[in-house]
C-alpha cells in the first residue's frame, strides 16, 4: 500500500503501567488544576484513593457519577457542576462512558454554549474555539480507546441517536493507562470491552484511511488481544492478561482516531440510539457478519484492493498461523463470540422490521466513510439480519 501522508494526533503525554495511577494528583497539579470534577463511573467508590490522593496535595474535588453511556442531558448536568463549582480540571476515571462523558464536560465547561451546538448530524456542528480545561482519562476496562481520542460519543434520546462531538481541542492533555485497574472487572465487561478493542483495531487495518503508523499499532494490538481476551474472560485476568488487554484497547484508541473504523462501528451508533444497549456487546454481535460481507464485496467488485491482503494477514494474527486463511480469521472471530456468549442485536431489540431504518441511518453514520469499499444496500442488509 502506498503511502500518500498521513496525520497522527493523540493526548499530549501517554502513561502507561501497573500502579501508575498512584501519579495522578502530581500530574494534575502541574496541570494547574486547584479544583477538579472528578467525573466516575456508576460506582464512585473506585474512585476513593485517587480522591484522597488528590486531598493530600491540596488539591479539592468534585465527584460527578455517569450512571449510563452518556447523553446531552447527562453532560449538561456535567458541566453545569463543573461551572458552579468553578472547577479549573477534570480526572474522568472509568469505562468509555465515564471518559466520554468527562471529555465533553471539559470542552463545554471551556467553551460554553449547549452540547447540541456543537454536535454532529443532529446538532448544530458548530467547531469548539477553546481549549478543554486540563483533563486526565483514566480508562477502568479495556475496550474503547476513548482517553487517547478526540470526540466523546452522546446519547440524543429524542432523534434516538448517538452522535459525536469532535475537536483536537477534545485531546486529554493525560491518559494514563493503568492495567491494574482491570483486576475484578465482571467477565461480561470483560468480554464486551475486549471485543470493542478487537474490532477498534481490525477495522482501522481494513479501512480505506489505514497507514504505517496505525498499521503498527493494530499488529501488535491484535496479536495481544488474540492471546489474551478468551483467557481472560474465561479464567480470570491475571497481570500478563491485564496487561495485553489494556494495551490492545489503548492501541485501538489510537488506530481509530487516526484511520477511522467501518461499518461495525457505522451500524454501532445507530443501534445504540434505537436501543438500550452497550456499545461493546453491540460491536461484538457485528463483527463477524462485517467481515465476511467485506471480504466477499472486494472479492466480487475490487479484487486487486489492498484491503484484501490485509484480511489473510488479520488471519494470521489471530490464529498465530502463517498459512491462515481470510475465512479461517473470521471463523477465529465467529467462534471467540460464541465461547464468549455475546448475544445477537436481536436481544437487545432490534427486529426485522427495524432493519430498514437501521440500514438508512448506519449509511449516514461517519464511521461508513473509512469502510474498505461502499457497500450496497442489501449489502448492509445482511449485516443486520445476520447480526440478529
Amino acid at each position: 500500500m502506498s503511502v500518500t501522508g498521513f496525520e497522527f494526533a493523540t493526548a499530549t503525554r501517554i502513561v502507561f503501567g501497573a500502579g501508575r495511577l498512584a501519579e495522578v494528583p502530581e500530574a494534575m497539579k502541574v496541570l494547574g488544576g486547584h479544583k477538579v470534577l472528578l467525573v466516575t463511573g456508576r460506582d464512585s467508590t473506585r474512585a476513593a484513593p485517587l480522591r484522597e490522593g488528590l486531598g493530600r496535595l491540596g488539591l479539592s474535588s468534585v465527584t460527578f457519577a455517569v450512571e449510563g453511556e452518556p447523553t446531552v442531558e447527562l453532560v449538561r448536568a456535567g458541566t453545569a457542576t463543573a461551572v458552579s463549582e468553578r472547577c479549573d480540571g477534570v480526572v474522568a476515571f472509568g469505562g468509555g462512558s465515564a471518559l466520554d462523558a468527562g471529555k465533553a464536560i471539559a470542552a463545554l465547561a471551556a467553551n460554553g454554549g449547549d452540547p447540541l451546538d456543537y454536535l454532529e448530524v443532529v446538532g448544530r456542528g458548530q467547531a469548539l474555539t477553546k481549549p478543554s480545561l486540563p483533563l486526565v482519562a483514566i480508562p477502568t476496562t479495556a475496550g474503547t480507546g476513548s482517553e487517547v481520542t478526540r470526540n466523546a460519543v452522546l446519547g440524543v434520546k429524542d432523534a434516538q441517536v448517538k452522535a459525536s462531538l469532535r475537536s483536537p481541542l477534545m485531546l486529554p492533555r493525560l491518559a494514563l493507562v493503568d492495567p491494574e485497574l482491570l483486576a475484578g472487572a465482571p467477565p461480561a465487561v470483560l468480554a464486551s470491552s475486549g471485543l470493542d478493542a478487537l474490532s477498534q483495531l481490525i477495522e482501522p487495518f481494513l479501512s480505506a484511511r489505514a497507514h504505517p503508523l496505525t498499521d503498527a499499532l493494530a499488529r501488535e494490538g491484535i496479536g495481544r488481544s488474540a492471546r489474551s481476551l478468551r483467557r481472560a474472560v474465561l479464567e480470570g485476568p491475571d497481570a500478563a492478561a491485564r496487561e495485553d488487554l489494556a494495551l490492545a484497547s489503548l492501541f485501538g484508541g489510537l488506530c481509530l482516531a487516526n484511520a477511522g473504523l467501518g461499518a461495525v462501528h457505522g451500524f454501532a451508533a445507530p443501534v445504540g440510539g434505537m436501543f438500550e444497549a452497550p456499545h461493546g456487546a453491540v460491536c461484538a454481535a457485528l463483527l463477524p457478519a462485517t467481515l465476511e460481507v467485506n471480504l466477499r464485496a472486494l472479492r466480487a467488485r475490487a479484487p486487486s484492493h489492498p484491503a484484501l491482503p490485509r484480511f489473510q494477514e488479520v488471519a494470521v494474527l489471530l490464529t498465530g498461523r502463517a498459512d491462515a486463511r481470510a475465512e479461517e480469521g473470521i471463523t477465529w472471530v465467529r467462534e471467540l463470540c460464541q465461547a464468549l456468549g455475546v448475544p445477537g442485536l436481536g436481544r437487545h431489540g432490534l427486529t426485522e422490521a427495524d432493519v430498514p431504518q437501521l440500514v438508512a441511518r448506519a449509511k449516514a453514520a461517519s464511521s461508513m466513510k473509512a469502510n474498505p469499499l461502499p457497500l450496497t444496500d442489501e449489502e448492509l442488509t445482511e449485516i443486520a439480519v445476520r447480526s440478529r
